[in-house]
């Protein structure tokens, strides 16, 4: 990486679009996150159904239990997948592909530098000299 973050050297549109691009990647990331927890709250529900359909067993209600065991457990929550599958193909199809591009961007035209946007609001927006605004590590003031 270079010692100024903020890239001088690039043009204003280009240090736009990267920032574009990286908010982009920052949406699909907590997109992806969501994904998670919906795989992780899916198969919490399915062991709590579990557990209901053994209580409903014990408790005598054994035709209910049978139809929830045979109908609802493990059932597949999209046409032939399971939350794992989803997760799988989303970051086989789309998130990798992404971050890819992203790498891409970035060592074709910041030399590898992440957050070049950021870099240049924080050098507008910092009080130079001001304690707890510091341009930050390699950098003077």
């Amino acid at each position: 990486m270079t010692a100024d973050r903020s890239r001088p050297d690039l043009d204003d549109t280009t240090v736009e679009g990267l920032g574009k691009l990286s908010e982009a990647l920052e949406t699909i990331e907590q997109a992806r996150g969501q994904l998670y927890g919906f795989h992780q709250h899916s198969g919490k529900a399915d062991l709590l159904l579990q557990d209901a359909v053994e209580l409903f067993r014990e408790a005598g209600h054994t035709e209910l239990a049978d139809d929830l065991d045979r109908d609802l457990v493990g059932r597949n929550v999209i046409a032939d997948r399971w939350t794992f599958q989803i997760v799988e193909d989303y970051d086989a199809s789309y998130w990798s592909v992404f971050r890819a591009f992203d790498e891409r961007a970035r060592t074709e035209l910041s030399d590898g530098d992440r957050h070049v946007y950021e870099a240049r609001m924080k050098q507008r927006e910092r009080s130079a000299g001001h304690p707890a605004h510091e341009a930050g590590p390699s950098l003077s003031e």
